[in-house]
């Protein structure tokens, strides 16, 4: 059955026309996701079918009773006295005013009449009925299990929503969206702000979802485990590969060569047809014989009725490039019996850590054990109450922080890159315009970008550094999946020692040679990437658990 339908949608801002004739069916029980670089459309077309936008051609139908719920990607606006439980059951309204009704029933029931008593019954017979339809016995169950996938404590329930970090005000409207188990999910950019567990409690909940899911994410392990169809915005229009992220990898590839091909050979016939065409009326010319000029004119005539393809386009390269200026010593980074405390709580407690040039190490641990602290504890000491951090001879560090700041937001994207940059202005110029800022827009102010664009930003000024050490604080957060694989390529050939941390496990399956996760206040290491460190946690697991006695 379907669920949703976008026919020849066409949708502009100003002169930029975001969807071209862009189609698409969501099947009841599919897992969709959209995909593509960032401004191509995915937004937009979340707030077209959730009715938020109107399209300029093209409409978009949704089953009759279908129930949508969109997940945004900005919290929503309450007002100060709403607390989560609030948010959590705003839904349910209607439920809780028939159990309120039921409740004065039963009061009724246990004062009334017997010649009154059959009216009663019947009615709250039938409102009862009503209330176990729409799930009103299941609501207590369904939003422990919700709360406690998402690690939604008590104590959070009751806390106003307003009070909430922005990430905890995006699990929260995440887990009210669920619980509200609409019939069409649309959910944008929902891996943001979850941790690994977390996320891998979400992915199992929405294989098992049954409902129809339109989900648009750069998280592409995330999209491998959850949909069964890709679709990729390209220049307005949608592009549909029946499997997951990877299948659209092979598949693209292969629809990519396939069409370079079919060009190549469509560009060889053209120009043996017009070489037939020059040779046919030079022999015309010669033996003065109109034949060879009416086969001549026949070839031009199927030259001009020829749809010739277009050459197929390559993709935006980043020119990232990180060189080093000389090695470091073979001891990048020594942590011994480090410990860290913040307001009373112990992070780290006589924790050892060793990183040696060229190492690629990734550092992971659930959300709130420390690993932005302990990247600060190094590069400025904060917070360190024991132990010892040191740093290796001819050390040469660049750090590309979680939240990116400049030192002086109103300055403009030009004053950053000239500040880091040795060359005339052409040449910045230039170097700017192949990290996709263009023209005027090198004067806009750094206050005002978006989240990748402070990035690309801030790999600008990282490669002008030539530092031997990166430390890089979630560098994947706010990129699009092209620009990923482009940081995944350029640091998998990085010559110096590149330490980051991350909840991308595509990212880190990549690049890391090591894992190290903070666990029980201390560093626990496992040598391979994140698959291997996800084996050997289970396996750990699985030894630790109680063996069944026999009866």
């Amino acid at each position: 059955m379907i669920e949703v339908s976008v026919n020849n949608a066409e949708k502009s801002f100003g002169f930029k026309k975001v969807l071209d004739g862009f189609s698409l069916e969501a099947m009841t029980g599919e897992r969709i996701a959209l995909i593509g670089p960032n401004g191509c459309g995915k937004t937009t077309l979340f707030k077209i079918i959730a009715g938020e936008e109107n399209l300029d051609k093209g409409n978009v139908s949704i089953r009759r009773e279908a129930r949508v719920g969109k997940l945004s990607q900005m919290p929503p606006t309450v007002s100060d006295d709403v607390t989560v439980r609030d948010v959590l059951l705003k839904e349910f309204k209607e439920l809780f005013e028939i159990e309120k009704r039921l409740q004065a029933y039963e009061e009724e029931l246990a004062s009334t009449s017997p010649e009154k008593m059959n009216a009663i019954l019947n009615a709250y017979g039938k409102l009862q009925e009503r209330f176990s339809n729409m799930g009103g016995y299941e609501i207590d169950e369904k939003v422990s299990k919700i709360c406690t996938g998402f690690k939604i404590s008590g104590e959070m329930l009751n806390r106003t929503f307003n009070t909430l970090s922005g990430g905890e005000k995006t699990i929260v409207s995440l887990a009210s969206l669920i619980i509200s188990n609409p019939d069409v999910l649309l959910l944008d950019e929902p891996t943001n702000h979850l941790d690994i567990d977390t996320l891998e409690w979400f992915e199992q909940f929405l294989t098992n979802y049954k409902g129809t899911i339109i989900i648009s994410s750069h998280d592409r392990y995330f999209l491998d485990r959850v949909v069964t169809k890709t679709v990729l915005i390209d220049h307005g229009k949608a592009d549909v590969y029946h499997g997951n992220y990877s299948y659209f990898l092979e598949e693209s590839d292969r629809r990519a060569l396939a069409e370079f091909d079919e060009y190549k050979n469509q560009q060889k016939q053209i120009e043996a047809m017009k070489a037939a065409v020059k040779k046919l009326r030079e022999w015309g010319e010669r033996g003065d014989n109109p034949r060879f000029f009416r086969r001549a004119a026949c070839i031009e005539r199927k030259l001009e009725k020829m749809q010739v393809l277009e050459r197929p386009e390559a993709k935006k390269q980043l020119p990232l490039d990180f060189e080093i200026d000389g090695r470091s010593g073979k001891d990048v980074l020594v942590v011994q019996n480090l410990g860290i405390i913040i307001d009373d709580k112990i992070i780290l407690d006589n924790a050892d850590l060793y990183l040696r040039y060229g190492e690629k190490v990734c550092l992971m641990g659930k959300n709130g054990t420390g690993k932005s602290t302990f990247v600060q504890a190094v590069l400025f000491g904060d917070h360190v109450c024991g132990g010892t951090i040191k740093i290796g001879s001819n050390v040469q560090i660049g750090y590309i922080p979680q939240e990116i700041v400049f030192d002086d937001e109103r300055a403009t994207i030009l004053d950053v890159a000239r500040s880091v940059y040795e060359g005339t202005e052409t040449h910045l110029r230039a170097s700017l315009a192949k990290f996709l800022f263009y023209g005027e827009n090198v004067f806009k102010r750094v206050g005002k970008l978006s989240g990748g664009e402070k990035v690309r930003l801030k790999l600008f000024e990282l490669i002008q550094k030539r530092a031997n050490l990166l430390i890089l604080d979630e560098p994947t957060n706010h990129i699009d999946i092209d620009t990923k694989e482009m940081l995944e390529e350029a640091l998998s050939e990085y010559q110096g020692t590149l330490f980051f941390i991350s909840h991308d496990r595509y990212f880190i399956n990549k690049l890391a040679e090591r894992v190290v996760n903070i666990e029980d206040q201390g560093f626990h290491e496992y040598l391979g990437n994140y698959d291997y460190y996800k084996k050997q946690k289970t396996k750990t697991l699985v030894a630790s658990s109680p063996t069944p006695k026999r009866k």
